[in-house]
């Protein structure tokens, strides 16, 4: 076997964008809202890019478009709070989700430790200061250290809401 530096470069592909979408959505993930507060008003936006980063320190990360002006609101603050949505809050993350002022019209949260909104219902919650902002794309990777975290009293009876090929869901017989 070659060691690595001496392999040749890749050819760079052409990547359909709405091929590579597609097949992306072959893979199932969560629905989180980011939400946190501007000019004492509310504000969030929804993401299926989360994962956990470190246990110790504890960080997670998101992706959000550089076109989000929800994230240009939500980045003023010191603090976020990222909501995992249960399979009964499509319609809390449809006006998440939408563009527009008031998202959080009809939409019941709980303050955090911080006063951030911890929407009702969810089945867990963090509450983050972000670390770093990596450029990525058309996107910026936001990786930030957990603060304050809780899930649901109910963890047993409470299903998900996924994102599976470009559409909400549940767990199967959920």
């Amino acid at each position: 076997m070659e060691p690595v530096s001496e392999l040749p470069a890749p050819v760079p592909a052409s990547i359909d964008p709405l091929e590579f979408r597609g097949v992306l959505g072959h893979f199932a993930t969560g629905v989180a809202a980011v939400t946190g507060v501007d000019a004492g008003t509310p504000v969030g936006l929804l993401v299926n890019s989360f994962t956990s980063v470190s246990l110790d320190p504890p960080l997670v990360a998101f992706c959000v478009a550089h076109t989000s002006t929800s994230w240009s609101r939500l980045r003023r603050g010191e603090r976020h709070c990222i909501c995992f949505l249960a399979a009964d809050q499509q319609e809390q993350g449809l006006r998440l989700a939408g563009r527009g002022v008031d998202k959080f019209r009809d939409v019941d949260w709980s303050p955090s430790p911080s006063g951030l909104p911890v929407l009702d219902g969810a089945l867990a919650w963090l509450e983050c200061a972000v670390e770093a902002e990596h450029p990525a794309g058309d996107h910026v990777i936001v990786v930030a250290r957990v603060h304050h975290l809780a899930r649901s009293g109910d963890d047993a009876r409470t299903e998900p809401l996924l994102f599976y090929r470009g559409r909400w869901t549940r767990l199967p017989g959920a």
